[in-house]
């Protein structure tokens, strides 16, 4: 007895029948018999492009204002964009490279500025003085040293009731020519008794000594000397005047300043610390700045300027004879 199998359930399609979700007679199939059924195709997607670091933006914006922030930016927008896949590496590197220069450009400028301080600085210490001395080397001195009367700023020779104020700076070729003629004239009257002699050294002519501030170093040495041996003042003033360099050069070293002093005493000490030197140039200020004390000068208008009991002495300064009897005339 042969058994039936009904074809349907052993998936064998039985001749002649026909199946509309297979033959594509049914609803949306567009091809003929037997081919595949196709579908409508999705809408075509554009790919959209990685969003760009931050932080890769700020490091190129930074590099032209802010080189520190530029390369700390950089680094970590770099370190982000490897994290993320976020496009702008190249943005961060630029950021890099303007930052390093950036900072390459500060420091080299700064190495530069340095540089040239510390030699300006040199060079300003070996114009300021001799063997390292300047005026800013010592400090304003007080009270009465000898016969330097330091608070009224100048040095007393004598004891006479007449008072002579002499203004002199030692580079002064004028200056020198008055010594010359007067020097012996006052040396006299201070030995007689008839004359009080107030030596004012002043330094305004520190300009004129190439860098060396002569007139400072000169004033303060003479001070030296009216201080520790104050017999000796006016015999140094003499020796200095004798010695008197031309204007334009260094003058006398600080070595050559001791030599001339001839006191008990040495000067060395003093010379070389520059213990008088911003007395001496703050004394300078003072006759330039005016008033000048008992007369009625409003400044000093030049060197040598000789006061006596106030009164300007306005006679030729090589005429020793014009200037003695204007210093008796007044006396009397």
């Amino acid at each position: 007895m042969t058994e039936h199998t009904d074809p349907e359930q052993i998936g064998v399609e039985p001749t002649g029948v026909e199946r509309t979700a297979q033959t594509g007679t049914g609803a949306g199939y567009t091809g003929g018999a037997n081919q595949p059924v196709t579908y409508p195709g999705a809408p075509h997607v554009p790919a959209i492009p990685p969003r760009t670091n931050t932080l890769a933006i700020v490091s190129l914006v930074t590099g032209f204002c802010c080189s520190l922030a530029a390369v700390i930016t950089g680094h970590i927008a770099l370190a982000q964009v490897k994290r993320t896949g976020e496009a702008g590496r190249n943005l961060a590197i630029a950021g890099l490279v303007l930052g390093y220069i950036g900072i390459g450009i500060t420091t080299l400028i700064l190495v530069l500025a340095l540089t040239f301080a510390a030699a300006f600085s040199t060079l300003f210490g070996v114009l300021g003085g001799i063997n390292g001395n300047n005026g800013s080397s010592s400090s304003i001195v007080a009270g009465q040293v000898g016969a330097a009367y330091l608070d009224d700023g100048y040095l007393l020779v004598g004891t006479g009731n007449t008072v002579v104020d002499l203004y002199i700076d030692p580079m002064c070729p004028y200056c020198g020519q008055f010594d010359a003629a007067n020097g012996a004239t006052l040396a006299a009257l201070v030995d007689n008794g008839a004359i009080t002699l107030r030596l004012h050294a002043l330094t305004f002519l520190d300009q004129a000594s190439a860098g060396s501030e002569y007139s400072s170093r000169a004033s303060a040495a003479l001070t030296c000397v009216a201080a520790t041996n104050p017999d000796s003042t006016l015999d140094y003033l003499t020796a200095l005047f004798g010695d008197q360099p031309i204007e334009g050069t260094t003058g006398l070293t600080d070595d050559e300043l001791i030599a001339l002093s001839v006191g008990a005493d040495s000067i060395s000490d003093c010379v070389t610390s520059g213990r008088y030197l911003a007395w001496s140039q703050q004394n300078t200020d003072n006759a330039l700045n005016g008033p000048i004390p008992g007369s009625d000068l409003p400044s000093l208008q030049g060197t040598p300027t000789a006061l006596v009991d106030g009164r300007q002495y306005l006679g030729a300064i090589d005429d020793p004879q014009a200037f003695a009897d204007f210093v008796l005339g007044v006396t009397s």
